[in-house]
């Protein structure tokens, strides 16, 4: 099992596809998933490039450290780089799916040069507004205390993380309110610098996203947007066939 050591936290990552070819892609999962929700989409995204799947820390088959300040989204973006260092990669296409999009922009913001493209699936840039932030914040409080109450169980019945197993409900829980949880308006308002080639996807039944999508299309100069019919919050999992065109196409063009 390919693992990475980060300051005592062990890093689950897997390396796939050609060694050789255009640049490598690194997919970032989205919370209380794991990096298996990309098995729909490895066999056909791998064929002409390398790609990269993690486990977030507190997810899947990486560590769940018990101090909750070794979770935070600046631990995050360092593990993400360090999974590329690992992968003997400097530069790369970043994307991810709802936390992991999230992660790929702050990624952006504090490593730009080593991003060739973005791709944002059924994510969000976090809020400008204080009032819409604490709003955020206390779901994600609601999140953390049902995973300490109920354990796994509390795991939502969603597509993407039906695939994952994860070792610890309280990482889980540790992972929701240091990462999940966001505490500034740094991401949102990086948007319109950024310069690299950027595709939006987003499910067509996705209804809490879908604003999102549309404002992170509008705000970043010349992203291209993508809905996909019949699909929600997992667009990749909901309809594997026309994510992988879409994705396909967008890394043709970049």
């Amino acid at each position: 099992m390919p693992v990475l050591q980060r300051d005592g936290v062990r890093l689950f990552y897997e390396v796939h596809g050609a060694v050789d070819g255009p640049a490598p892609v690194l997919l970032t999962h989205g919370y209380s998933a794991s990096s298996q929700m990309w098995q729909p989409n490895l066999p056909t995204l791998a064929r002409t490039r390398m790609l990269i799947t993690w486990d977030i820390r507190g997810h899947g088959r990486s560590d769940s450290p018990e101090d909750p300040e070794l979770y935070s989204e600046e631990l995050s973006v360092g593990d993400m780089s360090a999974v590329l260092d690992a992968a003997g990669v400097e530069r790369a296409v970043v994307g991810g799916l709802s936390l992991g999009g999230y992660l790929s922009l702050a990624f952006h913001l504090r490593h730009p040069a080593r991003v060739a493209a973005l791709m944002l699936f059924d994510t969000g840039p976090g809020y400008r507004r204080d009032e819409a932030r604490e709003e955020w914040n206390r779901r994600v409080e609601r999140t953390a205390a049902a995973f300490e109450a109920q354990g796994l169980s509390a795991l939502p019945n969603r597509a993407e993380v039906a695939a994952s197993r994860h070792r610890s409900s309280a990482g889980l829980a540790r992972a929701a309110r240091g990462i999940m949880a966001q505490h500034g308006a740094d991401v949102i308002e990086s948007l319109p610098a950024i310069a690299v080639p950027t595709l939006v996807v987003v499910g067509a039944e996705d209804t809490p996203f879908l604003a999102a999508a549309g404002y992170m299309a509008a705000k970043i100069r010349g992203a291209k947007k993508v809905v996909i019919p019949g699909a929600g919050h997992a667009a990749n999992v909901d309809q594997p066939e026309m994510f992988n065109r879409a994705v396909l196409d967008f890394l043709e063009a970049t």
